[in-house]
């Protein structure tokens, strides 16, 4: 009997022990609310200042803001020619070998394909020997040669390397061919990069022979690019140089570029005027040859109550909302607004006073929590 009712003890007292460290639902719930927060009755919730940190949501006051209305045009992106360069043969040669590849990026100086020409031959040839003349009488001075002497062979010197450099020898290939003498191979010579870039075009096949002006690489600086836009002559009348305007990669987003020139000739074939807008590629989101799509500032804009788009939700009455901040830090309420329109990255709004705060990001996590709640996201 006894045996019997210290059991029943110890059995109680392993039941308590449970209740007590075991949470019941209820309160498991008020612990989530205590880190998220609460609904508070009234259509709104609130979110703990870790909650708000956690989701990133910003809160702004509602103000005016200074936008100018926009033109959209198709637009395509192209070569930015005050940073490109051409690399063309100045004399008849032949491709021994080619040295970078298209898509490689090359800096200043970089050899691009070694050559051979004949006429090369002769200018080195001519050069070897004038120089070599030029060195003798230089060492005698102007005292053992007449200066009329001295005179012509100096001046031979520089006219023999002027021409090797015009056919396209660096001053670094002529120093080599100088130092290697007869030794070296004096037709054979390098095209270097003009410029640091990427090789965007290349056109030849090795063992071709090249005529002069035939263009061998295109070679760009990538890190700016122009788009060129069209609008119709009239439309185009509004765009003024240096407006803001902005592009957008196909599913990459937008960038920010400026307008640089507005063309004063026709395209004869679709009767529109090009708007020329330079951007920053720094990124490589853009490439030569990409159709995208334009939105060019206009005029001097004004003041609109507008709020970043990315903030305006749709109730399930199919109503346009914000979240508004109440009196209590961390309250958040949905309050119906009229959409007036958009303009850039903004929504203009109508039914709410300024200075109302406003959820301008993070709305999506905000509703989300509301609905949790157990309301209808609309409002009350």
């Amino acid at each position: 009997m006894v045996t019997g009712r210290i059991e029943m003890k110890k059995l109680l007292f392993f039941v308590f022990l449970l209740a007590v460290i075991i949470v019941p639902p209820s309160f498991a719930g008020e612990r989530v609310a205590e880190h998220k927060g609460g609904n508070e009755g009234d259509g709104s919730v609130t979110l703990t200042p870790e909650a708000i940190k956690e989701a990133g949501i910003v809160v702004e006051p509602l103000v005016k803001k200074y936008l100018a209305t926009e033109l959209n045009a198709p637009g395509e992106v192209r070569l930015n020619s005050y940073l490109s360069s051409k690399i063309t043969p100045r004399i008849t040669a032949q491709v021994l070998a080619r040295h970078v590849r298209l898509g490689d990026k090359v800096k200043k100086g970089t050899p691009l394909l070694s050559l051979s020409s004949v006429a090369m031959a002769e200018a080195a040839g001519k050069l070897l020997v004038a120089n070599q003349e030029w060195q003798r009488i230089r060492k005698l001075g102007k005292r053992a040669v007449s200066a009329k002497r001295y005179n012509e062979v100096k001046i031979a010197d520089k006219q023999a390397r002027a021409r090797v450099i015009a056919y396209g020898m660096t001053e670094r290939q002529v120093k080599e061919l100088l130092l290697k003498g007869s030794s070296g191979t004096p037709g054979v010579f390098q095209l270097v990069a003009l410029q640091k870039g990427v090789v965007v075009s290349d056109d030849f096949i090795e063992g071709e022979l090249i005529e002069p002006g035939r263009v061998l690489f295109n070679i760009t600086d990538e890190s700016s690019l122009w788009v060129e836009s069209r609008l119709s002559p009239k439309l185009s009348e509004a765009v003024k140089a240096n407006a803001n305007a902005r592009v957008k990669v196909p599913g990459n987003g937008w960038i920010k570029g400026r307008v640089t020139r507005r063309h004063h000739l026709l395209d004869e074939e679709t009767r529109t005027i090009g708007i020329r807008i330079e951007v920053n590629n720094k990124d490589g989101r853009l490439h030569p040859g990409m159709f995208v799509d334009t939105k060019i500032e206009t005029g001097k804009g004004k003041k609109y109550l507008a709020v970043p788009t990315k903030s305006v939700l749709r109730s399930p009455d199919g109503d346009w909302i914000l979240f508004v901040e109440q009196k209590k830090a961390g309250s958040f309420k949905p309050q119906e607004v009229e959409v007036v329109g958009t303009i850039q990255d903004y929504t203009v709004i109508k039914g709410l006073p300024e200075g109302s705060r406003i959820v301008t990001s993070g709305a999506f996590f905000v509703r989300s929590e509301l609905a949790k709640s157990g309301f209808a996201v609309h409002n009350h």
